[in-house]
């Protein structure tokens, strides 16, 4: 594997200035998903929509980040990162657009979907472009730091979301996007360098067509049948489910016959990857139970107005977006396999803490582990996406950096459903409103618990983790 070199004194503004649209990048793509919560209430009444298919304004952008990310990496491979990038960010801004100057809502939902393919794009390519611009000795700060910028979207947008809506109408979240994608643009030419690589002269011949399609179909099938499966038949319920397995099958067949795959499964052979990519599915559902079980929680249990709540829910990514820069530090001076145990120990001890403190504590025994869960998370994303970045190999690093980004969704996703149902079945009430407080404190215990076993499943595997590649990445 080639190395970067140290930069001298001299190149240390060649290596900052990418980071500038790099960083802004991840904030736009979090800002994109967390603002538009906020205005879900508005646009119900405005369109006359049910709450039930409201959630499409979110949905819909979810699922094009993760069904569009794993291609918008291979793209990058194929025709060049920066060229990729900057397409990016104008497909993110004319969603934004369409969405700013919709009358109709199934438009808005386009324009959304339009979005998250946009947000797709920069999202993998963030990634890909710090191992081609930042050397080694200076990743960890890097991935730190592009975590950071998302959790400070994540934290940013109900807040700014909430002032735009009040004074200017819900049009103003996506038009608040036309000033950061100009600046974004500006800033990637300026700083973001054409591959080294030198990019395919594109054809459908050099781009699997069929292998994307069947991903496609494949993470939109499972995607709805875990997050909208609620709300339809068992019949289509499950047919949703057996079309993303048999089209995954095919897609398994086509891709070993493909000459040019969209995802070389030889990948899979490589240990340190696979085993990358099943902890950060495992932690993202952790993660999303913080999300899906919090409020039910602070609301039912404590009796929290929604405004405190939404003060509490914003501790979590508050607390990531300042650790997320000192854990890429840490990264850097003890190396990505020692952090991403410290983080995962600090997570282990975080969850099971949310499932005992606040019994005793109430909401400062929830607030302090929260505080104790984020910054292990942010220790582990740091470490887990240095060392695969590390190790991805020059013509792959869109489609690796693609890769483990969709197994972050996956796991959001999943956890989105599978929390909520262990939360819900705890509580032995299909109606949590009318569960007691004891009730509610049980079932929020129960699920920790099991959030707390499933970190403790990453630690092990981590274990197993071949010795990374450099014991002294500062040397």
């Amino acid at each position: 594997m080639v190395r970067n070199r140290v930069p001298k004194k001299q190149d240390i503004g060649k290596v900052n200035g990418p980071l500038f649209p790099l960083a802004l990048a991840m904030l736009m793509g979090s800002l994109g998903m967390s603002i538009a919560n906020v205005a879900l209430p508005r646009l119900s009444i405005d369109f006359a929509i049910p709450v039930q298919t409201i959630q499409w304004v979110v949905l819909g952008y979810l699922l094009a980040i993760t069904v569009f990310v794993v291609g918008a990496g291979r793209l990058g491979d194929l025709l060049g990162q920066r060229k990729v990038f900057l397409s990016g960010i104008i497909v993110f801004l004319l969603g934004a657009v369409i969405c700013s100057i919709s009358k109709d809502f199934w438009l808005l939902i386009v324009g959304r979907v339009i979005q998250g393919i946009g947000a797709a794009a920069l999202i993998s390519l963030s990634m890909a472009f710090v191992r081609e611009t930042v050397p080694d000795t200076k990743t960890g700060f890097a991935m730190g730091l592009l975590g950071a910028m998302s959790a400070v979207g994540t934290t940013l947008g109900p807040t700014v979301g909430g002032v735009l809506i009040g004074h200017y109408g819900w049009q103003s979240i996506f038009l608040v996007f036309i000033p950061l994608t100009a600046v974004n643009f500006i800033l990637a030419v300026r700083y973001l360098p054409k591959s080294k690589i030198r990019p395919t002269k594109f054809s459908l011949s050099h781009f699997d067509v069929v292998g994307t399609l069947l991903l496609m179909v494949v993470l939109s099938c499972y995607t709805l049948s875990v997050t909208i499966g609620e709300s339809m038949s068992q019949s289509n319920r499950f047919a949703m489910v057996l079309t993303s397995i048999t089209c995954f099958a095919l897609f398994v067949y086509v891709e070993k016959r493909s000459t040019n795959p969209l995802l070389d499964l030889t990948l899979f052979q490589n240990r340190k990857l696979t085993i990358s990519l099943a902890m950060n599915i495992l932690i993202a559902t952790v993660m999303m139970s913080t999300l899906i079980v919090g409020p039910f929680y602070l609301i039912y249990a404590l009796g929290l107005k929604e405004a405190i709540v939404g003060l509490v829910l914003s501790v979590g990514p508050f607390a990531a977006a300042v650790a997320g820069v000192p854990t890429g530090k840490i990264v850097d001076r003890i190396g990505a396999k020692r952090t991403l145990f410290i983080g995962l120990s600090v997570m282990l001890l975080a969850s099971f803490s949310l499932a005992i403190l606040p019994i005793y504590f109430g909401l400062l025994g929830y607030i302090i582990s929260i505080l104790f869960l984020t910054p292990g998370y942010q220790l582990f994303l740091s470490a887990n996406n240095t060392e695969v970045m590390l190790n991805a190999e020059n013509e792959q690093r869109g489609v690796v950096s693609g890769i483990l980004n969709l197994s972050r969704n996956i796991g959001l996703i999943t956890g989105a459903s599978v929390m909520g149902a262990i939360f819900v079945y705890a509580a032995d009430h299909k109606e949590v409103e009318s569960a007691s407080v004891a009730i509610i404190i049980n079932a929020m215990k129960v699920t920790y618990l099991v959030a707390g076993t499933m970190v403790l499943t990453a630690l092990v595997l981590s274990l197993f983790m071949p010795k990374p590649t450099d014991e002294k990445p500062n040397q």
